[in-house]
Parts: structure tokens; sequence; C-alpha cells
């Protein structure tokens, strides 16, 4: 089967069936080896003529999509489908969607070189926040203008105003940007939700890795949403306890919220509350309230005790690392990022004032953190980009910045993934004061790459 090319997209087309018996049938080598040598900005498979399709069935594409990759860089993925099939295809690459997927290939368009300054005007959504802002920031460097519905229900009924739009955006999903975890965060609060019955599997069930990376990364305090949770036994028992008492050697605070102990021992509190949990009610009793978000740990950065040596993997990587983060901004800023200086030494930051900064870890093959330090101005740019307004409150300008860094990440992720470097990340946390981001990173050396933005300086610095 041939790709057809049409203003710089390639398109499969198969039809009828895509199973396991028949996939091979579609692709051989040479169809292979001529579509990495395409000069195309997308490669995509068409499923608008596939009547049924499986996971085994479209495997067969994703080895293609990794080859085309590592060859060309084109972006990949499928489109044409309705929402029974973009579900299917979520379920099944639920935890590894490296790859991009639209609604209709008119969609995707609108993201290749081909329809670039149109000045589209599109109205987008995504129940995925970080694929809200990924569709955003990605439309909005092509030259089109983004309006971003933040629920459902404001999606649909902006909708219907079809003169106000030219473009309609949802069931989209850009695999190189968007990132999904298993957790979710308010603020520089990480919430985990446990139900059911807790017994030895929690140890199993549970994110150990990606737990002790957001504790590294700056993550103080950790939520477990426990209102389904029907009761515990002496293994769960256990394992919060030991949870606790490490976090404790960063200054983190664990708390339950929700939990009833009607069938639970009220003994098993007590000794939870004696290894430093802290059971609360009500989310919003933390959440809503600042004085305790601070007293918690949600806005300190106690530093660990253990460091580690910043090694010859990591700093090979650094070009790409560098570049996911001055692509991001430059589409931002509508500006060329420059280089001024490059070192290996702790954090530096000469005027603290008018900054604010992210962190992100990332593990798996390798392992690190990555800081980037803003002058305030980038971040509400990028604010006013994601939400389409200008706006001085400092607790959106944060979340936005929040989902910037995400958008990093998920580039930096996908950079490593072309060298079967294969990596996860943590949620990004945000410092609104940078003496708390100085906290985390006290002696740890690392990269410390200052960029210029027209007038704006701006800091990067990669460490383990």
């Amino acid at each position: 089967m041939k790709a057809v090319v049409k203003d710089g997209i390639a398109t499969f087309s198969p039809q009828g069936f895509l199973d396991g018996n028949n996939a091979a049938t579609y692709l051989n080598m040479e169809d292979v080896e001529a579509t990495t040598k395409l000069k195309v900005d997308m490669i995509l498979v068409s499923l608008k003529r596939v009547v049924f399709f499986n996971r085994n069935g479209l495997d067969i594409f994703i080895k293609l999509f990794s080859k085309i990759r590592k060859s060309n860089g084109a972006t990949v993925g499928f489109c044409d489908y309705d929402e029974n099939k973009y579900v299917a295809i979520m379920r099944f690459y639920k935890d590894d969607t490296n790859f991009s997927l639209f609604k209709t290939l008119e969609i995707a368009y609108l993201f290749s070189s081909s329809y670039k300054n149109q000045n589209k005007t599109v109205l987008v959504y995504s129940d995925d926040k970080s694929q809200r802002s990924a569709i955003a920031i990605e439309l909005h460097d092509n030259g089109h203008n983004t309006v971003i519905a933040k629920s459902l229900s404001e999606y649909n009924e902006k909708k219907v105003q079809k003169e106000a739009f030219d473009y309609l955006i949802d069931a989209t999903f850009l695999g190189q940007m968007g990132q999904k975890v298993a957790t979710r965060v308010s603020g520089n609060a990480i919430i985990y939700t446990i139900s059911s019955f807790l017994d030895v599997e929690i140890s199993d069930n549970f994110n150990i890795e990606y737990h002790n990376n957001s504790l590294n990364v700056g993550f103080r305090l950790f939520i477990f949403d426990a209102y389904k949770v029907i009761s515990m036994n002496i293994h769960a028992l256990n394992f919060f306890s030991k949870l606790s008492s490490s976090a404790a050697e960063y200054n983190a605070t664990i708390c339950f919220v929700g939990m009833k102990f009607d069938k639970t021992p009220i003994s098993f509190k007590e000794n939870m509350e004696d290894a430093g949990i802290i059971f609360y009610r009500h989310m919003d009793d933390i959440l809503q309230n600042k004085e305790l978000l601070k007293e918690l740990g949600a806005s300190s950065a106690a530093n660990i005790k253990n460091k580690r040596v910043l090694n010859k993997e990591t700093v090979m990587e650094l070009p790409k690392f560098i570049n996911a983060a001055a692509v991001t901004i430059e589409m931002m800023t509508n500006s060329k990022a420059h280089k001024e200086s490059a070192a290996v030494q702790n954090l530096t930051i000469e005027k603290k004032e008018g900054k604010i900064a992210s962190s992100i870890g990332y593990y798996g093959d390798m392992d690190g953190m990555v800081v980037l330090v803003f002058p305030s101005g980038i971040a509400k740019k990028a604010c006013e980009l994601l939400i389409g307004e200008d706006t001085d409150d400092i607790e959106m300008i944060l979340d936005t910045l929040a989902e910037l860094v995400n958008i990093v990440g998920g580039k930096i992720k996908s950079l490593l993934a072309d060298e079967d470097i294969s990596v996860n990340i943590t949620l990004p946390r945000t410092y609104q004061d940078i003496a708390s981001l100085l906290e985390v990173v006290e002696n740890r050396k690392g990269v410390q790459v200052e960029l210029s933005f027209n007038d704006d300086k701006f800091i990067f610095f990669l460490t383990r």
C-alpha cells in the first residue's frame, strides 16, 4: 500500500478489517522504506474506510511510526475516525501514546506547514488540560487564532456559533506534546486517588519511582483521596507508614482525605498519625486554605540529603533538552532564542525579583531534573495565549507556567524516545518564590544555560 501525498501530508488509507491476521498485508518493506524517505510534515493512517480494528491490527502501523520518527522526524498518527474509534485507540495505548490523533484530515492540515499563517479561528476542547495547551500553542505557532473551551459544556455552548469559528477541534491528541500521568496536581500538591479494600497490592499498584522523583523535583505535599476506600489491612498500614517516614527526610507531608474508620480499626489511624500522616474530612479543607497549604509544605521545598552527580549521559543529551525548552518558548513569544552563556555550576540567579520558576523530573533509562526560570513577562504572555486574555492573577499565571513546562517535558520525552531512551516525567512543580527553588537545588551542580528572548532573560538548568 502506497501513501498518498498532498500538501505536506502523506496518508495511508487501509480499508475493511485491521487485525493481526491481515494488517501485515497492507505494508511491505518497500512501502516502509519509501515512507521513511518522504519529505513531509506528517505521515498519517486514515481510518475512514476501516470497518473494524483491534490492537494487533494497529500495532503494525505503530511500528512503522517508530521507524519514521527516527528517520525523518515527521509527525505520525491516525486521522479520520469517529468518537468510538478514538476512545478505542486511547484505551489501547493509554500508557504509551507517542503518536498523534486528528479527528479529520482537514484538522491535521491546520498543524502542517501548508496551512501556515492562514489565520483560521479554531475552537479547541480536550478533557486533558495539557492537550488543550499543546494544541493551542501549535495552532498559534502556525498562525491561527485559538479559543479554548475549558469544559465540555462550554465547548458545546460555543460550537453552535458556527459563524464564529472556521474549525472545531475535539477528540484530537498531540502525541509528541501532551503528557498523561496516573496522578493529578492542584497547585503544588500531588493528589493520589485510592479506593476499595487496601491490602498488600497497594505496594505493587503504587508507582513509588514516580513518587520519589516527585520528591526530587520539589513536591512536598502529597494527598491521598480516600473517599472511596472501604477498609485496609496491616499490609497497607505498613506501606503508608513507611511512605510517610521516608517523606520526612524531605520535610514532606502526607495527608489522607475522606477516610472512614467504621470498617478499619481506629488503632490504624493512630499508628498512621504517629508516622506523621495527617487526616482531613474534606479536600477543600486543605486546598482552599492557603495558610494551611503553606504550613503543610506546598509552598516550601526543603533540600534532599543525598546528592547525585551530573553524569556524562545526561550532559550528552543536553542539546535536546535545551532545544525542547527554547522551541516551546519561541512559539509563545514569537522571538528567537539566543544562547548567552553556559557553565557547569550551582544554580545562580542574580536578580530574583520579577522571576518565577518551574521544575520537572524525568526518570527511566536516565534520570534528572530540568529547572526553568522565567521572567514573569514570559509567563504572562503564555497565560494570555492559553486562556485568551491578559491577567495579573498569579495563581493562574503559575498554573499556565506548569502547563508550558509540561509541554517542554513532553518534547524531551519524545526526543529521547527517538534514540530508544525511554523516560517518564513528573508533574511540573512551580515556584512563585525563587528562594524555595534554590532550597531544592542547593549544592546540586548542573549545567546552567542563559538564553535571551528579545530583551527577556531566561535560565535553563539541568541537574540530577
